[in-house]
């Protein structure tokens, strides 16, 4: 018993921590689905337009009649609703609707026959459907299932012919019928909007893609969407994962985004881990090292580094002394992000080599430094993409050959310590006066030479000397820097697009709020990715990709 009463205790805890938190929470308001009605408006008049309505024949007495040829002429749409209806379902009503409509008569009275047009109108057209939203097996979102109802209050009908007068009295027979055919053709018109048409247009949201050769992203939704009576909450894993190992996933300890706000018509918010996942594959790919070589490094730190290590290039042979000087960079460690109300920063740890490569011969080092960088980042939309700008903010270098010179110099005056690792002790700069030389020149390196090629701007190239030519440099963080460049699609359909973004930080997380406005309407977003039709015994169209990141 006591077991038991423990058990139950324990549940909501067993659950919540089976609950994977998002990396990525996209929430749309109200204000947003007004929107997406005036859009999905448009879309239900072209879907009527195209209503097809079979032919109507039969005989009352001698009276014989044949009802072809229908064609919906306009609609009148005056009021219309959309609006969230908790706990998976969005409600669509049109109320009191008009359907213009013309089709093609034959009437045979005795032995009058008459052929002609016949112009009518449904009059109180109401229309009401409710569609539940799920998550598929492949982490999309989908509407699932669809219920409708639609009825006519009453048809009007008007002839034309020499028999206008006559037949009149008889059109009881023709309103039943293509009263009851039309209401008929309504709802499985819809549905096949619904189910088909818009989920064609919910299959262009990025789920699991590849960003670049080395890393991919997951937007698969984690949970069923989640509506409220305002809102729309969309879960999404928001992780991104280094291509050579696909099946492998970070753990997300991070800080749950929650979305409170409900003024703009969308909100994406992301956690610290969407962007620790995404330096970590960085990290796992091997691509965040860079390597300068003879002209590519600045002359003036060239002549320094000389300078500097002047004793233990003077006790080399004479071949080595003039050798060009190497530069290696290597992060050691996945870089970190640590978003705050007041910023966000990104810690960098990394190992820079210092070397002499006499041609024909193994590299000689000089100096092996650890150097630890605080950076601040600027996170922006363009488009739909989201871009960070990256800029340094601290930075401090110490030796890994001798505990005698470490140097705590910080650029912002304040020491740093990797994340979960205690405070080094502050040593004085007199200990260590090579390493302090070093601090500025290489801050400098950073500031003009590495930190526009991270952020997608390039750097200057050095200017050219002359002499043999010597290696080239190898691309610094390249496929972080066109990523930075190009940014990161966030998860909407096509079509759909941001305005007014205004980006806001808290405590482990950071929001994007937004408006939303149509760049391409939902028919021609379905036309595009249509199937083509094809020919007998040729092998089916290839199924249209995502929009790539």
């Amino acid at each position: 018993m006591a077991a038991g009463s423990l058990l139950l205790l324990l549940l909501p805890w067993l659950a919540a921590a089976s609950r994977s938190p998002p990396g990525c929470k996209i929430r749309i308001t109200s204000k947003g689905l007004e929107l997406v009605k005036q859009e999905g408006l448009r879309f239900v008049e072209q879907e009527l337009e195209n209503i097809t309505v079979s032919d109507l024949h039969g005989k009352e007495g001698q009276f014989h009649y044949n009802i072809s040829q229908v064609r919906v002429l306009d609609l009148h749409l005056p009021f219309s609703d959309l609006h969230f209806q908790p706990r998976q379902h969005l409600s669509f009503n049109i109320i009191n609707a008009s359907i213009s409509l013309r089709f093609r008569r034959q009437l045979l009275y005795w032995f009058f026959y008459d052929i002609g047009s016949i112009n009518a109108s449904a009059d109180g057209v109401q229309i009401h459907t409710v569609l539940q939203l799920s998550k598929d097996e492949g982490g999309r979102i989908k509407i699932s299932n669809m219920s409708c109802n639609a009825s006519i209050a009453r048809m009007h009908t008007g002839f034309s012919g020499t028999l206008r007068k006559v037949y009149e009295f008889l059109s009881t027979f023709i309103i039943t019928g293509m009263r009851y055919l039309l209401s008929q053709q309504i709802c499985p018109s819809l549905n096949h909007a619904g189910l088909v048409l818009l989920n064609s247009v919910l299959d262009t949201v990025p789920v699991r893609n590849y960003v670049d050769e080395h890393i991919g992203i997951d937007y698969s939704l984690l949970r069923d969407p989640v509506v409220s009576t305002d809102t729309l909450d969309l879960d999404f894993k928001g992780m991104f994962f280094y291509r050579g190992k696909e099946e492998q996933e970070l753990e997300n300890h991070a800080v749950e985004p929650v979305i409170k706000e409900t003024e703009r018509m969308v909100y994406v918010a992301f956690s610290e881990y969407f962007f620790d996942s995404a330096m970590h594959s960085y990290f796992q790919a091997g691509v965040l090292a860079m390597q300068l070589e003879g002209d590519k490094v600045p002359k003036d730190l060239e002549v320094l580094l000389r300078a500097t290590f002047f004793g233990t290039i003077f006790m080399l042979s004479p071949g080595v002394v003039d050798a060009p000087l190497r530069l290696e960079l290597q992060v050691s460690a996945p870089p970190r992000c640590v978003i705050k109300p007041s910023g966000t920063s990104v810690s960098v740890s990394a190992l820079l080599n210092i070397s002499l490569v006499p041609p024909g011969r193994p590299p000689v080092q000089l100096s092996s430094m650890a150097m630890e960088t605080k950076l601040s980042a600027k996170v922006f939309l363009h488009g739909k993409a989201l871009r960070v700008l990256l800029d340094l903010r601290r930075f401090r270098i110490y030796s890994k050959q001798s505990a005698l010179e470490s140097l705590a110099v910080s650029g912002a005056g304040a020491a740093l310590a990797p994340r979960g690792a205690a405070p080094r002790p502050a040593l004085t700069p007199d200990l260590s006066p090579q390493l302090f030389s070093l601090q500025a020149p290489l801050k400098t390196l950073l500031q003009l030479t590495i930190m526009p090629i991270i952020n997608g701007r390039g750097a200057a190239p050095a200017p050219a000397t002359p002499g043999p030519p010597h290696p080239p440099s190898l691309p610094l963080f390249l496929p972080l820097a066109e990523r930075t460049k190009k940014g990161v699609q966030i998860p909407l359909p096509e079509g759909m697009d941001f305005t007014r973004e205004v980006v806001t930080n808290h405590a482990g997380f950071l929001t994007v709020g937004a408006d939303l406005h149509f760049s391409k309407g939902l028919r021609e977003v379905i036309e595009k990715y249509r199937p083509a039709p094809t020919a007998a015994g040729s092998p089916p169209p290839a199924a249209p990709t995502p929009h790539s990141l």
